[in-house]
């Protein structure tokens, strides 16, 4: 049964009071933003050019030429029954065919391959490829192989619909093509002409794929135009739906004049001199830092814990505004926290405009911010387009994210890739990448090794394997053993003596040294490989003790967390008051902590580095102090191997006992690291070839699970904030999997949530295990 062919074809759902978005007028548009936000004459058209290496005049032309055809062909498949049915009905419709699938198919039958085949400068695999990958929901095989039907085994098609005829005339005309097409077909079934070109489509994404391993530049092409039409495609939408023009838009947030040394220094390293000197004339950058400056479009800086590495990140970032036309910096980390914290203490001076926090929970951050705010953060409001999503995010100059906002393209994240306009644009700096599990640190060799755009990487010390790894994909150490010798205050820094190392015997030895050090008025950093053991030492020392220490570690709610992670970090900076703080791994990355004594069990050997780096971080007890470092043997090698414990405890042997300095622990780090296998330069991305499907960029904690506390407060909460569509991240907590089904879910609640029982979360101890938070 056929169904009469409606005068207007929708691209959108109907919304209230808006004007409808008919096909023909959204696909004309994709091709508007794509060419207005790539033109070539532009700094982002050129960045992007660059960024996926296609450098000469003739393959900028044909980048541009094939994203607006994939813009104009990317929704052409919408020209069916149940699309236009999906639309209208107000109400939820299976689709018989995806719409991209059915779009990518169209571009396999004969006469539109022999049509566009006119013009042999187009390659007709580049613009199948992105279009069919658009939604990353196109697979070979499984949930979302190509064109398998859902319902219906016929599905009407209205491709020769007047709107169609015109995209098909604009197709002509970009394309250069001698004559008009017009498809005649009414009706898909999986018979002829369909069947043919399924097949045909398939065998020749396979022939693809073989020949993209040996083309680079062709992969490049593909790749520039598959992330060319997300982002063209999500502008047209966006503004579209928010009512905005789209040329004058994109002339304000894109097209924008590039950043300057000068501004980088005016608006983060001024201020933050400024706050660091305390009054004093005569402060200055070290020259460790300065140098940095000199360093070229990659590198890998490597210092000690507490030098400086940050500020030297930014004089790098200046310099490279200064050689290169660029729009943005990017400080990206492993964690929330610690993108929050590099907020806090450097993009936050930026005027408010152009300051940005992107994490999972940054809105509730900045919420938190702004209730206590710091010298750099008071008085601003940072506010972002929320309606626009990540494309709300272009406008800004001074990022601090997660590492996954941005690189997150490489699994097809659909917010990485909408920002990746802003990171091929951008001076990119990545904190702490020796905490990168290895799925992260896999994704970003592959991202170095493939792209061209400015990155610094960083941290403290690094096993030698993964310094191999980075130096292979282009990074140039920095600074080298020669340059050590001419940078006297950082060689101070490395082989100043730091620390004195003992050994225990156990938890309980521990326990008693502890308490006696707090006792004595010294700053105390106790950490465990496990939450339960953490809440554990915690619980003891307090009952044996009559000391209630700090708790800190990642299974709070996030208001608990943040709660417990300022503390912590308000707690060490005071040098005069006893403190001790019971934590986790959580404490291993870009917190200032700074103790007197150091108690760790036995771990890694890089977590063992990162430990003592918040021992006599900053010398503030005078240089002729040593802090204590008290290891003990945990009870058993969980979350690690027996051999990470192993190797561990041969470093922990190799290290002595006195005059411990952060040069010797690096020496000892380098011969001790336990080898990894190498990156192979795969990446989800790199290899989809016609197909799509999203993944994660890092490893995951298949074992955990987001939940809402079982708590009436919390629910009641909650609710509240979906209704205000407010940000609800304060309530969630992680917990494992067999804890997440507390209760009954009601129907309101998120479906990706958990409910976990109440009775097994303390505020101050986080969420336990055992019964024991109830009492």
């Amino acid at each position: 049964m056929t169904v009469s062919v409606p005068e207007r074809l929708l691209a959108k759902s109907r919304r209230y009071g808006r004007e409808e978005v008919t096909l023909q007028r959204h696909l004309f548009e994709t091709e508007q933003s794509a060419e207005q936000v790539f033109r070539l004459d532009g700094r982002w058209g050129q960045n992007w050019c660059r960024f996926f290496r296609l450098n000469s005049p003739e393959l900028q032309a044909s980048f541009l030429l094939h994203l607006r055809l994939a813009a104009l062909f990317h929704d052409i498949g919408k020209a069916n029954e149940d699309f236009y049915a999906a639309v209208t009905a107000g109400r939820f419709v299976q689709q018989t065919l995806r719409h991209e699938h059915l779009s990518a198919l169209l571009l396999h039958l004969p006469e539109v391959r022999i049509w566009l085949g006119q013009n042999r400068s187009l390659d007709l695999e580049v613009i199948t490829g992105a279009v069919l990958s658009h939604h990353a929901k196109a697979a070979e095989s499984g949930d979302w192989q190509w064109c398998q039907p859902k319902s219906k085994t016929t599905l009407q098609l209205f491709c020769s619909h007047r709107e169609v005829n015109a995209v098909l005339d604009r197709i002509k005309e970009v394309a250069n093509l001698p004559n008009s097409l017009r498809i005649s077909e009414t009706m898909w079934a999986n018979e002829m002409p369909w069947s043919g070109a399924w097949s045909e489509g398939t065998n020749t994404a396979r022939q693809f794929a073989r020949h993209l391993r040996r083309n680079s530049e062709r992969r490049s092409l593909l790749l520039a135009v598959k992330v060319g039409l997300i982002v063209a495609d999500a502008v047209a939408s966006g503004l579209v739906r928010e009512g905005y023009s789209i040329d004058d838009w994109i002339n304000e947030k894109v097209h924008s004049s590039p950043i300057t040394g000068s501004d980088i220094n005016s608006s983060i390293l001024n201020p933050k001199k400024e706050q660091l000197a305390k009054g004093n004339p005569e402060f200055d950058w070290h020259t460790f830092q300065k140098r940095a400056a000199t360093l070229g479009d990659r590198a890998l800086l490597l210092a000690a814990c507490g030098s400086g590495k940050t500020v030297a990140a930014w004089k790098w970032a200046e310099s490279v505004a200064c050689e290169r036309a660029i729009g943005k910096v990017l400080f990206l980390y492993p964690t929330r926290g610690t993108a929050t914290e590099g907020f806090r203490d450097y993009v936050g001076w930026a005027p408010e405009a152009e300051a940005a926090l992107v994490h999972g929970s940054s809105e509730y951050e900045l919420e938190a911010i702004a209730e206590n705010p710091n010298d750099a953060t008071q008085g601003k409001n940072y506010e972002t387009d929320e309606r626009l999503f990540a494309l709300g995010l272009w406008s800004k100059r001074y990022f601090s994210a997660t590492v996954d906002q941005f690189l997150g393209f490489m699994e097809h994240s659909y917010t990485g890739m909408c920002l990746l306009p802003a990171l091929a644009d951008s001076a990119v700096i990545i904190d702490e990448v020796h905490s990168f599990d290895r799925h992260m640190f896999d994704n970003l060799i592959s991202f170095l090794k493939t792209f061209d755009v400015p990155v610094l990487c960083m941290t403290a010390t690094l096993p030698p394997t993964r310094r191999h790894e980075l130096t292979d994909a282009g990074l140039r150490v920095y600074p080298t053993d020669s340059e050590r010798f001419e940078l006297a205050d950082l060689e101070d820094k490395e082989t100043h003596p730091r620390y004195g190392l003992e050994s225990t015997s156990n938890e309980r030895d521990a326990l008693a040294i502890a308490a006696d050090e707090y006792r004595k008025g010294n700053r105390v950093l106790w950490v465990v490989n496990t939450v339960k053991r953490c809440q554990r030492v915690a619980r003891m020392l307090q009952k044996k003790h009559s000391i209630k220490p700090l708790v800190y570690h990642s299974r709070f709610r996030l208001q608990d967390r943040r709660d417990r992670h300022n503390d912590t970090i308000e707690a060490f900076k005071q040098i005069a008051e006893a403190r001790i703080a019971i934590t986790t791994q959580v404490c291993e990355m870009s917190l200032d902590l700074d103790a007197d004594v150091l108690i760790t069990e036995h771990a890694p050997v890089s977590s063992l580095v990162q430990r003592f780096g918040r021992a006599n971080r900053h010398l503030a007890r005078g240089k002729d102090f040593r802090a204590r470092l008290i290891v003990y043997k945990p009870e058993n090698e969980k979350p690690y191997t027996k051999k990470d414990i192993a190797v561990g405890d041969d470093f922990l042997a190799a290290l002595g006992t006195k005059d411990i300095s952060q040069r010797l622990l690096a020496e000892k780090l380098k011969d001790h690291a336990l080898s990894e296998r190498v990156a192979d330069g795969s990446a989800r991305l790199l290899e989809g070839g016609y197909y799509a499907t999203p993944g994660m960029f890092r490893d995951v904690d298949e074992f955990t699970r987001p939940c809402i506390l079982s708590r009436k407060i919390d629910l009641a909460k909650m609710k509240s904030l979906l209704d205000e569509k407010r940000p609800y991240d304060a309530l969630l907590i992680n917990v494992p999997e067999k804890f997440a089904n507390a209760m009954d879910r009601p129907g309101w609640l998120p479906k990706y949530l958990g409910i976990a029982d109440e009775q097994f979360y303390d505020e101050h101890f986080g969420f336990m295990t055992e019964r024991e938070a109830a009492n």
